[in-house]
């Protein structure tokens, strides 16, 4: 199956505790759209051979990452930012970066319970390739992590999806969402949200009446 264009390089941000699954989304995403992925954890890795994640260490690895997702938006690729959207000023400036090069952002709000992402993150395992360059975190580490977050706010545009659902669900959610802002046409869309057995989620423009009493899904 051939990747999916965006019709705007898009700048595709993540939010999430420790463990939502953070990575697996922005890898999968990858594999099925035209677009980079900034991966934080594997930058750090390839520039620190012992990671301190320190506030030097961690501005160094920021910088980058935004130097590299300015570099592909401004060539007309989209960008999966594959770190933790953590905090307000962290998603304003990343906004703004999107901004200044004429690309749209989307931030991704990946919702899971704080018990099932902490019993993931210590499960991780470093021959998988989503847990080749994540950290190793104990509970103190973990929860300290949680208390520094800053929930996406009603002044912001994002969209929530399940952390505990299938890819398969996460992408649907994901394409209705790129298909609402403009950013592929409705037969892109219709393509890969058609499910066996389902109606789809987009009515086809061509195919006669549409029935009222079947509203599109509206993920918020």
């Amino acid at each position: 199956m051939s990747k999916l264009t965006l019709n705007k390089p898009t700048l595709i941000m993540l939010y999430g505790f420790p463990g939502s699954g953070k990575t697996f989304i922005a890898r999968q995403l990858c594999e099925d759209l035209n677009a980079a992925h900034v991966q934080g954890d594997r930058i750090r890795h390839e520039l620190f051979e012992k990671p301190r994640y320190d506030k030097q260490e961690n501005e160094v690895v920021s910088h980058l990452m935004e130097y590299m997702a300015e570099e592909f938006l401004n060539a007309g690729m989209s960008v999966v930012y594959d770190t933790n959207a953590a905090r307000i000023g962290q998603r304003r400036a990343l906004r703004d970066l999107a901004r200044k090069v004429k690309a749209i952002s989307l931030l991704t709000w990946i919702q899971i319970d704080a018990e099932s992402s902490f019993t993931r993150s210590i499960k991780r395992d470093r021959r998988r390739s989503d847990d080749k360059y994540t950290p190793q975190l104990d509970r103190t580490t973990f929860d300290s992590l949680l208390a520094t977050m800053q929930n996406p706010t009603p002044t912001e545009e994002f969209m929530v999806i399940s952390g505990k659902h299938s890819y398969q669900t996460q992408r649907s959610a994901i394409v209705k969402r790129l298909f609402d802002l403009g950013l592929i046409t409705p037969d892109v869309a219709s393509n890969n949200l058609a499910k066996p057995g389902l109606v789809n989620l987009v009515p086809n423009p061509m195919g006669g009446r549409v029935d009222n009493s079947r509203r599109n899904i509206v993920i918020r």
